[in-house]
């Protein structure tokens, strides 16, 4: 099973293995209520939705013939919590999915996910998040914390899939080490890292660290930051945590779930969960608050580069208070260089391949994505989102892709280094936070980052695309 194959990938505890197993199943103590075959009589949905996780065969099978005579769709999300976790050795599962629908994909609960995606109208029972919260804290008990009865929603929970790891099993590292650069001798000059500079204030955090942990709460420059990063997604994003009347800034950590193949973190002050492509809240106690988190300027580019750039940077420590095997690519190598998704995600856009790279720039109201090929042996491309004029400087070989606004200026590579532009034959010096032109002028930087197309097309409505 692919879900057992992420375990594997992130180093998950054989302990964990053990208890969880290949299959999830409700417990057969005898004082379970679910496990009494006078239940099976029940006309309660969701008591039959519970039955379908026993060790029982035979009752499994009653409740499986009780919702085909009930002969209602809502069930369909159970059924197909039901393939992942328990198992359908004898197919009855798959024929009753194709009886509610008409569809045929077998046992497979990944294309059973995706249809399930392209059919927001089938919606789940009543009491489905109760279903689910006792679901999951067979999981792992503090996921109860994450998903209860009632709980406020803005996305499916329907859609929620557990991504393999209890509660903080990808732990977030928070205000951690840092060592000047010239003790950084375990970084090779071709690694990749990402860049951070605020207010003169110069980091880099790099992959081979940030991969197993996919998250920081630091405080760069004075402002505290998280940077959210989805591997799966292929999107590190930097967020200012500060939100107007909120005494203290937000600090966040890994929840364990998914939505969409993307990565839900959670605040440690409500436990909501928040989506980590959009920086909104969507189940919990904030959902409905219209918090958005601003997004910040992040680099991605080679230690080499970066290192040359910025002699003054400082850089992630290894020692960050958890054992891990740092050696580069070793948790995600083999998906980062598969073109499949590793969970299910729709990817109706064919613009570009699912796991094609694109920069994307969000701001207020207009979004827009560049394919990393287009910066194919460094470029300057002078563009506009909305009515902001802008011009975007990167090279596919670092992945490093910058834009500031031009103010309708049209700029042109000012050396092949790209630390330079010219604009009516005057250079303007590259930096981290604005382009600076030859008599002070400073045009600013924009927030971007990297994605995997299939995040970017699929989470972002009405988001513009540059096309050559």
């Amino acid at each position: 099973m692919k879900f057992l194959k992420l375990i594997l990938i992130i180093g998950f505890s054989l302990a964990i293995l053990a208890a969880v197993g290949t299959r999830f199943v409700y417990s057969e103590d005898a004082t379970d209520p679910f496990i009494s075959d006078e239940l099976t009589k029940s006309n309660d949905v969701r008591v039959h939705a519970r039955l379908l996780f026993t060790h029982s065969t035979e009752v499994r099978k009653k409740s499986l013939q009780w919702m085909r005579d009930r002969d209602n769709q809502d069930v369909i999300p159970v059924l197909i919590y039901a393939l992942r976790y328990v198992g359908d050795e004898d197919g009855k599962i798959a024929d009753l999915l194709t009886t509610l629908t008409e569809e045929h994909y077998g046992s497979d609960w990944f294309k059973w996910m995706l249809w399930q995606q392209a059919h927001p109208e089938v919606k789940p029972f009543n009491g489905f998040a109760e279903f689910q919260s006792d679901l999951f804290s067979r999981i792992d008990p503090k996921f109860r914390t994450f998903i209860y009865a009632d709980i406020k929603h803005e996305i499916r929970l329907e859609e929620i899939t557990w991504g393999g790891v209890v509660k903080d099993g990808i732990p977030a590292l928070t205000n951690p080490n840092l060592i000047d650069a010239g003790k950084a001798d375990y970084l090779t000059e071709s690694e990749p890292v990402f860049g951070i500079t605020i207010n003169g204030d110069v980091r880099a955090y790099p992959y081979r660290i940030m991969d197993w942990h996919e998250m920081f709460n630091d405080v760069i420059g004075g402002v505290p930051v998280s940077l959210a990063y989805c591997t799966l997604c292929g999107s590190a994003i930097l967020y200012d945590t500060r939100i107007a009347n909120r005494d203290e800034p937000f600090i966040f950590g890994s929840s364990g779930f998914l939505y969409r193949s993307n990565k839900l973190m959670y605040d440690q002050q409500t436990h909501s969960l928040w989506n980590q492509f959009t920086g909104r809240p969507v189940v919990g106690e904030l959902t409905g608050s219209e918090i958005q988190l601003k997004v910040l300027p992040v680099a991605t580019t080679t230690w080499g580069e970066w290192k040359k750039q910025h002699p003054n940077t400082k850089v992630l420590s290894l020692q960050t208070g958890f054992i891990r095997d740092y050696t580069p690519g070793k948790p995600y190598s083999h998906y980062f260089n598969s073109p499949d998704l590793m969970f299910p995600a729709l990817a109706k856009d064919e613009r570009l391949k699912p796991k094609d790279q694109v920069f994307g720039l969000r701001m207020t109201g207009v979004q827009k994505a560049w394919p990393l090929t287009a910066f194919s042996g460094g470029k300057v491309i002078n563009d506009r989102v909305g009515v902001i004029q802008l011009v975007l400087i990167g090279d596919t070989n670092t992945r490093a892709v910058r834009a500031y606004r031009s103010e309708g200026r049209k700029f042109v590579k000012g050396n092949e280094q790209l630390t330079k532009v010219k604009a009516d034959d005057k250079d303007w010096m590259v930096t981290e936070e604005a382009l600076i032109g030859p008599d002070g002028e400073s045009l600013s930087r924009l927030p971007g980052h990297l994605a995997y197309w299939f995040a970017w097309s699929g989470y972002l409505d009405k988001a513009e695309f540059f096309s050559q």
